[in-house]
């Protein structure tokens, strides 16, 4: 683990995407990990919803705001693309399963950094990032975590 970093809601506008909660979670893991999103592999975020994913994707700085739907179009986000987003298939796909989400999200990006995750596999990856996120506090999540891995030295 390069990096792990929980925060909570804060009192912002609702406008404020700067310091949206996933935003603030990825910078800080970034900084402890020392790494930026520019390296990221491939990634698991809590996509509840389908806007839920594409709004991770900025947060985790993967795509610029307001970029995130033309980069999907060109697939930089499916497997094979630039950086996959959800390889799993997404909580969506598991039926969201309360509880169990994150620990879902780090095993799948253990397999794919162990060159152990099959059909799925991200070839290559080396470092990997998940963001997951619960409960809701005013214009955003109660709490989010994201955390920066990375494969093991052989």
């Amino acid at each position: 683990m390069r990096g792990c970093a929980l925060v909570s809601a804060t009192d912002r506008a609702p406008d404020d995407y700067a310091n949206h909660i996933g935003r603030r979670a990825a910078r800080a893991a970034y900084e402890q990990a020392g790494l930026g999103p520019e390296v990221v592999d491939l990634a698991e975020v809590h996509d509840a919803t389908s806007y839920a994913e594409l709004q991770q994707i900025e947060n985790l700085g993967l795509a610029v705001p307001g970029e995130v739907v033309a980069r999907l179009k060109v697939g930089d986000f499916a497997l094979g693309g630039r950086t996959p987003v959800n390889p799993s298939g997404g909580l969506v796909a598991k039926g969201h399963p309360v509880g169990a989400t994150g620990i879902g999200q780090l095993y799948e990006l253990i397999q794919h950094l162990r060159d152990e995750a099959g059909a799925r596999q991200v070839e290559g990856a080396r470092i990997a990032a998940a963001e997951n996120g619960g409960g809701f506090l005013g214009v955003e999540e109660a709490a989010t975590v994201v955390t920066i891995l990375e494969r093991a030295a052989v």
